[in-house]
């Protein structure tokens, strides 16, 4: 497969603390996956904050799109998959909600969407990118290691208010993106030569995969979502650092011998799914929407086949403004949002198709905000049609569920959600 790229930096503003998924991230992904077949001969800039006034310039060069392997077929000798706990769960077709907006003003707004639209739930942080536990809690572990801070003033009032607007809540917890944590037990993370712990660029720490007591820390938090009413957990950052391989070998931290990073990865999922499923709650993962179209990201242990098949859904971010130049046979993937999604989801069913009886719901994230860093004559303005272009793609590829994604929780008013 002889693949060209280039990966431009994004960053979403968001409400109080910074919430950003980036295309840095996206690099991580698509480095990680690579092999000596592929090239990246393409050039990117980096962009300031969508808050920002300045915008990023990029000349990118179409590349052909990457066609996805498909998964492996499911073992004869398996065990059967776990029953979906939540048989009569609802067609979720929801929104992205920070902390900050939960607890304050914005719900308002957000609420009367759901009332007046076909959306029907939220995903809402519980444990959020800086690893902060976003409500108050009694617990005295979760107390001691997740410093929480009550952005949601009161949780069980917040509650109260889905339930009576019939809100199906999804509870998003951070997993090894985790500064909060790291900071407080180094042990727990990836440690320098100085003994201090290890940062990347945008000053974020992660905690280390390999450690079980992050595991437990992290579903912990999961039960207790349930405990407050949450239906469904979400997972997101189940993953190591961006480019970790080209640092693994210069930090200390834990590891199991004879587990790959992509195995510790997926018995994480695993061990999740078994600690929850019996509660009652579907387990969730984030994951990039490039993984579909590439080998396994080894470098960071993600892998798309082994992370779904342990998970009741798969939510891969297939946002158009993360794919460059020539996928799908699109020159500029974000003014053609239709393309671009319905070329993602028949590689996400490609690679999930062999799964069988293991296959989750496939509920992507889409993009509902404006992409101006990508740079004059690559991008266009996000609005009704285009949210309504995607949806409409992904109906055509058999998906009918669907989160928004818009870091400030402001979303296009007037989209006809069933198209």
């Amino acid at each position: 497969m002889n693949i060209t790229w280039a990966v431009l930096m994004m960053a979403l503003g968001s409400v109080g603390v910074q919430n950003v998924r980036t295309d840095a991230d996206v690099a991580a992904v698509l480095q990680s996956a690579a092999n000596p077949a592929v090239v990246s001969n393409q050039t990117g800039a980096s962009a300031a904050p969508a808050s920002s006034t300045d915008t990023a310039t990029a000349t990118v060069s179409p590349a052909p799109a990457p066609s996805a392997s498909p998964g492996p077929a499911e073992p004869a000798d398996a065990a059967p998959p776990l029953a979906d706990p939540q048989p009569d769960a609802p067609k979720v077709k929801g929104v992205y909600v920070t902390a900050y907006s939960a607890g304050g003003s914005r719900m308002d707004t957000l609420l009367n969407l759901i009332d007046q639209t076909e959306l029907n739930a939220m995903v809402i942080d519980i444990k959020d990118d800086a690893g902060y536990i976003t409500y108050k809690t009694d617990n005295p572990e979760l107390k001691q290691l997740g410093n929480p801070q009550p952005f949601i003033r009161d949780v069980g009032k917040l509650m109260e208010r889905l339930k009576k607007h019939n809100v199906y809540p999804i509870a998003r917890i951070v997993v090894f993106k985790d500064s909060v944590l790291a900071k407080k037990h180094p042990e727990l993370s990836f440690v320098k030569s100085d003994g201090s712990v290890w940062h990347n660029k945008g000053g974020d720490s992660f905690v280390n995969p390999y450690n079980e007591d992050v595991w437990k820390y992290n579903v912990e938090i999961a039960k207790e979502a349930v405990k407050l009413g949450f239906k469904e957990i979400q997972f997101d950052y189940v993953r190591f650092p961006e480019g970790f391989e080209k640092r693994a070998d210069s930090l200390k931290y834990t590891k199991a011998p004879g587990k790959t990073r992509v195995q510790i990865v997926s018995d994480f999922v695993n061990y999740a799914k078994q600690e929850l499923n019996s509660l009652g709650v579907r387990v969730s993962v984030d994951i990039f929407g490039y993984a579909a179209s590439v080998p396994a990201a080894e470098g960071i242990g993600q892998d798309f086949v082994k992370i779904s098949k342990n998970v009741d859904v798969i939510s891969p971010m297939i946002y158009p403004s993360h794919y460059t130049a020539g996928w799908f046979g699109v020159n500029d993937p974000d003014k053609n949002p239709y393309a671009t999604i319905k070329g993602s989801m028949a590689d996400t069913h490609k690679k999930l198709n062999p799964l069988g009886s293991y296959k989750p719901v496939i509920r992507p994230w889409i993009q509902d905000f404006t992409a101006s860093w990508l740079g004059s004559g690559h991008y266009i303005k996000y609005g009704k049609q285009q949210v309504e272009d995607q949806i409409r793609a992904l109906k055509e590829q058999n998906i009918e569920e669907f989160l928004l994604w818009n870091a400030s929780n402001r979303y296009t008013a007037g989209v006809d959600y069933s198209k």
